[in-house]
């Protein structure tokens, strides 16, 4: 397996966030975390790239533990996360946000840019555009390519479809899944869009208040009692 997560914990200061979390993710498989706020989801993504300390359990990639390595090194290893928010830089154009995402010289960074362009057309007649002018959904965009061009061997992707227009949401669905089909690539994402999550992922795990503790069988996503069943609530 590419990523294998055990017994994870992870807390703010003093508050608990993720309580003995337990999931793992297979080479080119996409595995989708459904949840709705405050249930751990960001927690959970961002205690796998590095940036939340973990107090408890194990992380491993591909095979190796990756506790108490840095961010930046995990990055280096083939890990990339796409945030909550995209976080991209307004006051850089698309072309120039793009550029430095991409390690390598004037040639590879070229490449990569056109690359990434092939993938996502739309961004094509936007280059010239500041990031703080493009809309939600073309942020999206923007900030799946920069992940992208480094090329990562697994993408964390942090609520995808938060304040974006439906037509961008169904564009990124089909980009993520042709991209699975074309590239060596794992995704784990974590999502409050059930028909997202569902239409793109192999498995399908529910977390409420910081518990993973099973994956939603195939046949029961398409049961909205039962999915809320899953996630803590009363049917």
């Amino acid at each position: 397996m590419l990523l294998d997560v055990k017994g994870l914990s992870a807390a703010y200061g003093l508050v608990p966030a993720l309580h003995r979390v337990d999931f793992h993710a297979m080479p080119g498989e996409v595995v989708g975390i459904l949840g709705h706020n405050g249930m751990g989801k960001t927690t959970l993504m961002r205690s796998i790239m590095g940036y939340v300390k973990v107090t408890g359990g194990e992380i491993s990639f591909d095979g190796q533990s990756i506790l108490g390595t840095a961010v930046n090194a995990r990055a280096r290893m083939g890990i990339g996360l796409v945030p909550q928010g995209r976080q991209i830089f307004p006051n850089l154009s698309v072309k120039e946000n793009l550029e430095v995402a991409i390690p390598g010289g004037k040639a590879e960074v070229a490449r990569t840019v056109d690359e990434m362009l092939d993938l996502f057309p739309r961004l094509k007649r936007l280059l010239d555009r500041r990031g703080g002018a493009l809309s939600g959904g073309e942020q999206q965009l923007l900030a799946l390519a920069r992940c992208l061009a480094r090329h990562p061997r697994l993408m964390l992707l942090d609520e995808p479809t938060e304040g974006i227009q439906p037509s961008i949401i169904d564009e990124i669905s089909d980009t993520l899944a042709a991209l699975t089909k074309k590239i060596d690539i794992t995704i784990v994402l974590v999502e409050q869009n059930l028909d997202f999550i569902t239409g793109l992922s192999d498995r399908v795990y529910a977390i409420s208040n910081g518990v993973l503790d099973r994956e939603i069988p195939k046949a029961e996503l398409t049961d909205a009692g039962a999915v809320s069943a899953f996630m803590g609530f009363t049917a």
